[in-house]
């Protein structure tokens, strides 16, 4: 039988230091050993072209279907970000969330459905769930990034969306270096926000070195960021029915058709925010002997966010006043108005997010004999996160109070939103005032009985998560001759998760209540001018709050959903896995793969409460639990097939799972009741005065069977095409559901009552849950190019062209009574496209994505994660660069400038309504972001 012969591109990926999974690390050795040494000076390429030469050799000799990234060198992935970095690989998306790409989408399904590790071992994110936000992770600790769109039975991390695998490198075969990177960065648009700066700055150190005789290798790596962002957002409060037909106003100039809807209102702002984390990381990599290898890993993140939220928030037409008056109508959606009047609530917020990540693994690695290898590994990992998020009130007085001047205005719907204006015969109330604004809630949105109505002068929710993750693992890889099965493995993990949230929560009143008085310490004018407002005073709202300025009420005494969504999630997973290696030769052509079976035993467990209110509107809370023992048989096969010289056709077929989201775990269930006479004496369950939540801590993963097809084309060393067609079978899929339930269990007369004493007309209510058990699919199609300019002509020798396009539709059945199908991350088009130039040390490049709508979530009441439509679009940026090598001046040779341009075009996030896309809920412009770097390798 003819043995696999290792090309060029394949000896420049075992030569130039790639860390490979330690499984197979002897393989490599073996295989370079077959090199002719002569040739490796001829592949020796660095730069764009040497990090793309990697990628592709990675991609050739992986028998799953995957995709690569590879630093151009210690500490130079060419983004801030791995998310930016990642975003642009095939099939892959990325989010903005405040101006930054952090969320990831591989092939349709986002983070929450994508498994991420370090090194092989699974990585905590520092968000709500199990998704990984990954503008928190510095490119500089990362030698290159797997995506595997297809899984294999070793694989831990493999989920429906695929797996991502973050790698450091392995000090004891990488080049020795000391390496001192730096930036400045500034956005274009100046901060709005008297009390935040425009700069920010980055810094790290890379060291790698061997010792005592090439058996230790360390790598040291400590980085240290401040990135400013600035945003303008318009958010709208959603779209009314008007009232039409022969109730229709008389004053309306125009003819307002019946089903026309109008914007209900607006809280928009601008932000500011600063961003800083300190990261260190390091490896230490230890081989005594030929037979034993053992690295031990540590990473510590860091990470601080501090963002002010400056604005105006007024009720419109509907939903803040029924004195208004309709000027324009288009298709169903009034285009312009003007109304008579609203106590506008001028908006100080601020929020302060604080994480740290901690993670440390030890490998060791033993060959016991020439065919046999052990392999231990344990890991620990931990994140502590805790956000404080102020809300402040302040206007033209407290609620109440007579006199109070309103704030009359027009408007006009725009692709951005709402855009402001005078009001045609009532004068402007000046908000930038000091003598007229006044700290105190201006609408009466206190917490009866916690609060008189009048006394809710702001808002702080502060939750806390902590994390804990600890997983042993032990496997055996063997060298055997079987047939056509030329190795096997098999190893058993036991993993151990835990995490816990704390919904912590507080009204806010201002000491002068039940007067107001002026506020303290102006920090100056906030201007509004992006949506037509002069503007608004500023202050220091979180300031205030740690300084024990305002009476604090704790919300966990009235708001069931504070202790309702307090929780506890622990996970045991115990997998026992089997894979066999295959080589074979069918005719002339040469197939390699693997096929293997992975049994995975969870045990999970929650604890949390119960909440209901008593008599007086107080929440009685009783400690619930719940949980699920289960097992789940995940089979794979993978095979590649070489039908030409570097020619390959892939195919992969899988079931695989991704556990359920840890917030839908919870056993917590709560108990609401709508003190409203209309709903109250309603004998309708599902518009009657009784609901609720619940979690379902009995949830099944989710679960999908996969069928992969690619075909493979590597023409050049940095060349190739590739085409690939990809299925998911939607077995089990978890939807937001609600179900009829039962209250007169918690009924209580003195309380469940109308305004005049009426009984409620039903006990029965809709409770809000997550099933599982839903079916669906996802399909699609990628394209994939890679182009080496001088394969065209000689003349274009250092220019190339890399793009990509993935075109793709799916759906999951929607719950009783609901229409939602879509799939969170999905976007049926998204592309690609870094074209690069770089030739005796300069070196440009431009890259762009785009991806059309999808859905996804944001933070809405309570900090909860609630579903929004993004309209998707463009992002391009921009990178110019001289490497110094090149130069001939010796004592700058290790030196690397490079200037980065980050959202070049400015490119708005816009999220509207998924029936109208004139419908805007929320408009964000970031404006672009600059970064002068330098990279100095001693």
């Amino acid at each position: 039988m003819k043995q696999f012969k290792p090309n060029l591109i394949k000896a420049a990926l075992i030569t130039g230091g790639v860390a490979f999974s330690n499984a197979q690390a002897f393989a490599q050795d073996a295989n370079a050993d077959a090199i002719d040494e002569a040739n490796l000076e001829v592949i020796q390429v660095s730069g764009i072209r040497g990090s793309l030469q990697r990628a592709q050799a990675i991609k050739m000799d992986n028998t799953s279907i995957v995709e690569a990234l590879s630093a151009e060198d210690i500490g130079k992935l060419p983004d801030t970000s791995i998310a930016e970095s990642i975003a642009r690989l095939p099939g892959v998306t990325g989010e903005r969330r405040n101006g930054r790409t952090s969320g990831i989408s591989v092939r349709g399904f986002n983070e929450n459905y994508v498994g991420t590790s370090l090194n092989g071992r699974e990585l905590l994110g520092m968000g709500d769930n199990r998704g990984v936000e990954f503008d928190l992770y510095p490119t500089e600790i990362i030698s290159n990034i797997l995506v595997y769109k297809t899984p294999e039975a070793g694989m831990t991390t493999q989920n429906i969306g695929g797996s991502i695998d973050l790698q450091t490198i392995n000090p004891l075969t990488a080049s020795s270096t000391f390496t001192l990177n730096g930036s400045f960065e500034k956005n274009a648009e100046d901060s709005p926000n008297p009390d935040f700066d425009n700069n920010g700055h980055r810094i790290s150190l890379n060291y790698v070195d061997q010792f005592a005789n090439d058996t230790i290798g360390l790598a040291l790596t400590v980085a240290s960021m401040e990135s400013p962002r600035q945003e303008q957002h318009f958010r709208g409060w959603g779209y009314a029915d008007v009232n039409t037909g022969s109730d229709r106003r008389a004053t309306d100039t125009v003819d307002v058709p019946a089903g026309t809807v109008v914007l209900g209102g607006t809280d928009s702002f601008q932000r500011s925010a600063m961003l800083e984390r300190d990261s260190f990381a390091a490896v230490v990599e230890w081989a005594p002997t030929d037979k034993l290898n053992v690295q031990l890993d540590a990473l510590y993140i860091d990470f601080v966010e501090e963002d002010t939220r400056r604005g105006l928030e007024e009720g419109g037409a509907e939903w803040g006043t029924g004195a208004y008056t309709i000027t324009g109508v288009e298709d169903g959606l009034v285009t312009s108005g003007f109304t008579d009047g609203f106590h506008s609530v001028v908006r100080n917020d601020a929020r302060r997010q604080d994480a740290t990540l901690s993670t440390v693994g030890i490998h060791a690695e033993y060959q016991i004999n020439d065919e046999w290898t052990a392999e231990f590994d344990y890991s620990t990992g931990s994140v502590e996160k805790e956000i404080i998020d102020v809300e402040s009130y302040s206007g033209v007085g407290r609620a109440g109070i007579d006199g109070r001047p309103l704030s009359a205005r027009s408007w006009e719907m725009t692709s951005t939103g709402a855009v402001y204006s005078d009001h045609p015969t009532i004068a402007p109330v000046d908000l930038t005032d000091p003598s007229i604004i006044r700290l105190a809630g201006p609408q009466a949105w206190g917490a009866p009985p916690l609060l008189q109505p009048d006394a809710q002068d702001g808002f702080v929710n502060q939750p806390t998560f902590d994390e804990d993750l600890d997983t042993l693992r032990f496997d055996l890889n063997g060298f055997v001759e079987w047939g056509v099965i030329n190795g096997v493995s098999a190893g058993v993990i036991y993993s151990d998760r835990s995490k816990t949230k704390v919904n912590n929560g507080a009204y806010l009143t201002a000491p002068s209540y039940p007067g107001d008085a002026s506020i303290p310490d102006v920090l100056g004018v906030v201007n509004l001018d992006f949506i037509g407002i002069d503007g608004i005073l500023a202050y220091d709202s979180l300031g205030l709050y740690n300084s024990g300025y305002y009476t604090v009420s704790d919300a966990r005494l009235v708001q069931n959903d504070r202790l309702g969504d307090s929780y506890t999630v622990d996970e045991e997973l115990l997998t026992l896995y089997t894979k066999l290696d295959l080589e074979m030769e069918l005719g002339d052509i040469w197939i390699r793969g693997n096929v293997g079976v992975q049994v995975v035993n969870a045990d999970q467990q929650s604890t949390g409460f119960s909440t209901t209110s008593d008599a007086d509107g107080f929440t009685v809370a009783v400690p619930v639990t719940g949980g699920a023992d289960y097992t789940d048989v995940l089979p794979t096969l993978n095979l590649s097939a070489e039908v030409a010289e570097n020619q390959f056709v892939r195919l992969a077929l899988g079931k695989v799972i991704s556990r359920p989201r840890m917030d839908d775990m919870r056993p917590n269930t709560q108990a609401s009741f709508a003190f409203n006479d209309n709903q109250i004496v309603s004998t309708d369950p599902r518009n009657g005065p009784w609901g609720g939540s619940a979690g379902n801590p009995e949830l099944r993963p989710l679960e999908s069977n996969q069928f992969d097809l690619a075909y493979e084309n590597y023409f050049a060393d940095t060349g190739y095409v590739a085409v690939s067609f990809f299925f998911k079978d939607i077995k089990n899929w978890h939807r937001d559901t609600s179900v009829i339930t039962d209250f007169s269990d918690i009924y209580i007369p003195e309380l469940h009552q109308g305004s005049e004493g009426q009984t409620p007309g039903t006990f029965q209510g809709s409770v809000g849950s997550v099933l599982d058990g839903f079916e669906g699919f996802v399909r699609g199609y990628e394209l994939q190019g890679s182009l080496p300019g001088e394969l065209l002509h000689d003349s274009l020798e250092g220019f190339g062209l890399f793009a990509s396009a993935t075109f793709m539709d799916g759906k999951v059945d929607p719950a009783p009574g609901q229409t939602e199908t879509r799939i969170p991350g999905l976007s049926e088009e998204s592309y690609s496209m870094t074209f690069f130039y770089e030739n005796e040390g300069f070196e440009f490049r431009v890259a762009a994505t785009k991806r059309d709508q999808y859905l996804t979530e944001e933070r809405g009441l309570s900090l909860a994660l609630v579903d929004a439509t993004k309209q998707g679009g463009t992002l391009v940026d921009a990178q110019i660069g001289y490497d110094f090598s090149e130069s001939g001046i010796e004592y700058l040779e290790g030196l690397r400038v490079t200037l980065q341009a980050q959202n070049l075009t400015d490119e708005d996030d816009i999220q509207a309504s998924s029936t109208d896309a004139r419908q805007i809920t929320q408009f964000q412009r970031y404006g672009t972001n600059y970064l002068l770097g330098f990279n100095y390798k001693f």
